[in-house]
């Protein structure tokens, strides 16, 4: 995510910043970001030169190479205290009137905000994958977000080329909590053994003309990602938002999708 938000920005023209955990870690997402960078020159999806897309991109180790940016987002996996922990390290270093962001699909915007000495400039971005080809970005609203600072943010959203919806901080936002409902579903259908995995699938593609069917988009999305944020909602809003057994099981199988090559879905090719 992290990579694919990068590319958007370096592809609307903004000067770009990749802070990673570590040297072999921001080689490595340096690379990706360059390889889908060439892929979108080469296809003729931006009519900036490659050179100067690459040039846009820059790696670092430590929270302070973002210290000029007036914009940074926080793209770590979903565990609320790794994210609060590196939100406050980046928050130490920015100038006051930069905004921070968070690209949380579930956690409370609110929660994150709680150790932030300047909630107000504090929101959530919440960028879908793959980030280069998709045209949704949820703007997500803490209560104490300032309404200058989420204006400014669908600003930016469109100036990505790409679609803002606004929502408040409320459990799974809107995108999250639609697609995990949805998702869970099709996972005890499949459990229940209603039918394939690929004819559940085919139902929403045709029926209802979903560009993927549920069990696929999982399989894109991460069935660890699917399952962290399914515990979330189950936790805030009850058992309609359980995770279902063969989800737990797939997942601690290391069946995770496409990123694994396994999941739903065979993803060797």
């Amino acid at each position: 995510m992290g990579a694919g938000i990068a590319h958007a920005f370096a592809v609307a023209g903004s000067r770009v910043v990749v802070v990673e955990t570590d040297r072999a870690a921001a080689e490595a997402a340096q690379a990706r970001v360059a390889r889908s960078l060439t892929l979108s020159v080469e296809r003729g999806t931006t009519t900036r030169a490659q050179g100067e897309l690459l040039a846009a991109v820059t790696t670092a180790t430590d929270a302070s190479a973002f210290a000029g940016c007036a914009l940074v987002v926080e793209a770590v996996p979903e565990d609320p205290a790794l994210k609060r922990a590196a939100l406050a390290r980046v928050e130490a270093v920015l100038a006051p009137d930069a905004v921070l962001a968070s690209n949380t699909s579930s956690l409370s915007i609110d929660g994150l905000a709680a150790g932030l000495a300047r909630p107000d400039r504090f929101l959530g971005l919440h960028f879908f994958n793959p980030v280069p080809a998709s045209l949704l970005v949820e703007v997500v609203v803490g209560n104490a977000t300032s309404a200058a600072v989420a204006d400014e943010a669908v600003g930016w959203v469109r100036a990505l080329g790409k679609t803002p919806v606004a929502v408040r901080d409320a459990p799974g936002f809107a995108s999250s909590r639609l697609g995990v409902a949805l998702a869970l579903e099709a996972i005890r259908m499949l459990e229940d053994g209603v039918a394939s995995a690929e004819d559940i699938d085919a139902a929403m593609e045709l029926g209802y003309r979903h560009p993927a069917g549920p069990l696929r988009t999982t399989d894109i999305v991460g069935l660890d990602v699917r399952l962290a944020i399914a515990e979330e909602l189950h936790e805030r809003l009850g058992e309609r938002f359980a995770p279902p057994g063969l989800l737990r099981r797939m997942v601690a199988e290391g069946r995770l999708g496409r990123k694994t090559g396994r999941g739903f879905y065979e993803w060797s090719q």
